[in-house]
């Protein structure tokens, strides 16, 4: 492949071969052919990487440094003006029917209005923004209009509390916020400008918030601050030229969620960062140019600045935007859109998989599938179970599966099936995208390196163009989160099991890995063991101190409906763990609960159980962002002391 030369599809192992090693071989040449061909650059760069893991206690490492661009003419401007009226956002309502399309020409003139107001706000180059909203068109419009003019912006997610925003803007420095009056999820509102007024008391930096109108209930609106995005988009321009950066401008900070401690602002930059997000959308999922792409995560998390919003709209492809929930109004949401909408590629979390499975099949099959051709998963390990139901049931048996491994820090999926390419195992996230050379270290503290198959801590040992870049105002913090621990690689904070093929298999956060009288054991591992049994529908795998074993094993079951938790009904499931583990797993202590505790994008929250499985339903901390803040009090009332 010479240095110009388009990329192929990857449709073969021998292909994603040729590729990896193009990539591991000459990084520079390979990223730098890349950028050349999928991103709009005024200034194409000549440089590739500079610096590196060794030297990134001194400063960030860079890519590109010498191009110069505005993100939004590849995501929006050559799309106007090569298929102005193709559909750039399809959006789905909270309620089925409440449909918008929105042709790139659309996308690209709302994006300029808004650019131009928040420029008269006193908004510049920059300059950071908060936007907290649901997931709406504007959301996205909101991100790119930041884009456009240089500002920094940082989505903070719809379901976050006061407390939680009034941070994000403390850390970043916001001086403009931009919400709604309220949000629309599952048939209810969200209280949205008024959580925002809640985090905005008594902060003086913020100089103006605008505000979506979403609905018709009654908005306080705070005078001299507060400005209807109506309003100030009205007399607008919807010919904002977009700003020039160069490729290692900020583009966003996306604060990552941590138990304890003050959020981490992640950075990514501008070049690196859309590279990476085109490249890898395009790659994994075999984006052809005609597709309908639903991913169905939210813009408050790195997965749907990546694949929702960055990605798709690079690539040119339209990309479905969905404001509800899986379950809203039945289980069957997701299977209806796919039959509406057409949908050819489908992207959610595994949470949200096992959820509808437990509702069985008949929510799926009533609708036509026809179209799929690329499901995917992210957010989380699958285990084998719920992936062969999505492969199976809403796959027909006949769709490709990737199970993405990325991070909010990595900016694009790193460890992954290729769609049509890699031979897929149920469970694994299989090989490396080109570009990733993953390594496992001993997980003794020794710092070795492991060789062949073997379980260890998953580091990284090479840089790649989307990686963030630190963490805001604070530099040494990100070298000591994730360089610190490994000298000289990228730290994952992920254990990570290779097998014979060389397959990957992820097995959780480091501190999700427990250790038993000397045996070190993923929950993933239990979990899907127990998921193994007809009878439960979800299970969650904590830790708690144990006298005698240092660590025993506490498990939170859901059963299936209409199942019920028999005398007989634990000793199955421990059979379960000890033949899919080994004879050194056990679980120490079954509780049955009626569901987990998620937050409203579908993640559980893991510290809360286990803080109640440690005895400490005290210090569990914020639950204003759980869908359903009830179910920690009966996952309270029914703990196994």
């Amino acid at each position: 492949m010479t240095e110009n030369q388009p990329q192929a599809p990857i449709t073969s192992m021998d292909g994603w071969r040729d590729q990896w090693m193009a990539a591991r071989q000459n990084p520079d040449a390979f990223w730098l052919a890349r950028t050349r061909e999928l991103i709009q650059w005024r200034t194409e760069p000549t440089q590739g990487l500079h610096g590196d893991f060794s030297t990134i206690k001194d400063g960030p490492l860079t890519w590109f440094a010498d191009g110069k661009l505005n993100i939004t003419e590849s995501c929006l401007d050559r799309h106007a003006a090569a298929t102005p009226d193709k559909t750039a956002i399809l959006w789905e309502g909270d309620e089925p029917g409440d449909v918008q399309h929105i042709s790139f020409a659309q996308l690209l003139e709302k994006v300029c209005r808004l650019a131009d107001a928040l420029g008269k706000l006193g908004i510049q180059k920059g300059d950071r923004v908060i936007i907290y909203m649901g997931m709406v068109p504007e959301a996205a419009v909101a991100m790119l209009a930041c884009a456009r003019i240089g500002a920094i912006h940082s989505v903070v997610f719809g379901g976050f509390s006061a407390e939680a925003l009034r941070d994000r803007v403390r850390d970043c420095g916001a001086e403009v916020v931009i919400t709604q009056n309220v949000g629309r999820r599952g048939g209810r509102n969200i209280p949205l400008k008024a959580v925002t007024d809640e985090a905005l008391e008594g902060e003086r930096g913020v100089k103006g918030v605008i505000v979506f109108k979403r609905t018709d209930d009654e908005t306080p609106m705070v005078e001299g601050r507060d400005h209807w995005w109506h309003d100030v988009c009205a007399n607008a321009s919807p010919n904002t030229p977009a700003t020039e950066c160069d490729a290692e401008d900020a583009l966003f900070i996306l604060y990552t969620s941590g138990s304890t401690g003050k959020p981490k602002g992640v950075v990514h930059t501008c070049g690196g960062y859309i590279t990476y997000a085109t490249y890898t959308h395009k790659t994994v999922f075999g984006i052809q140019p005609d597709d309908v792409y639903a991913c169905v995560a939210d813009v408050g998390w790195i997965t749907g600045h990546s694949y929702i919003v960055y990605g798709p709209l690079s690539n040119g492809v339209t990309t479905l935007m969905f404001e509800s929930t899986p379950m809203y109004p039945d289980a069957g949401r997701y299977w209806d859109m796919v039959q509406r909408h057409k949908i050819n590629v489908f992207y959610t979390a595994p949470t949200a998989i096992r959820a509808i499975a437990a509702h069985g099949d008949d929510f799926v099959t009533k609708y036509d599938r026809s179209t799929l051709r690329v499901l995917g998963t992210v957010g989380e390990p699958i285990n084998p179970e719920a992936w062969q139901w999505y492969h199976d049931s809403p796959g027909e048996g006949r769709c490709a599966v990737v199970d993405t491994w990325w991070q909010t820090e990595t900016g694009g999926i790193c460890i992954t099936p290729i769609a049509g390419a890699t031979p897929t195992k149920p469970g694994s996230a299989t090989l490396p995208m080109p570009g990733i050379n993953p390594v496992l270290m001993q997980a003794d503290g020794s710092g070795k390196v492991m060789w062949g198959p073997g379980e260890g801590h998953l580091c990284i040992e090479y840089p790649w163009p989307g990686q963030a870049r630190t963490v805001w105002n604070d530099h040494p913090r990100f070298v000591a989160t994730y360089f610190q621990t490994y000298p000289n690689y990228y730290f994952t904070g992920d254990g990570c099991k290779r097998d014979d093929d060389g397959y990957h298999w992820i097995t959780g956060r480091v501190d999700d890995v427990l250790n038993v009288s000397g045996h070190r054991m993923g929950t993933a591992e239990f979990e899907s063991a127990l998921l193994i049994r007809d009878e439960v529908a979800e299970a969650a795998v904590v830790g708690y101190p144990h006298p005698i074993k240092g660590q025993g094993v506490y498990a939170y079951i859901v059963l299936q409906p209409g199942q019920e938790a028999t005398d007989e009904l634990p000793k199955l499931l421990q059979q379960e763990v000890r033949t899919n583990i080994g004879v050194v797993a056990k679980v120490d202590k079954f509780q049955f609960i009626p569901g987990l505790p998620k937050t409203r994008s579908g993640k559980v929250m893991r510290r809360i159980l286990r803080k109640i499985a440690e005895g400490q339903p005290d210090a569990i901390g914020d639950t204003s962002t759980l869908a359903d803040p009830s179910v920690v009090e009966t996952i309270k009332a029914g703990y196994q002391g």
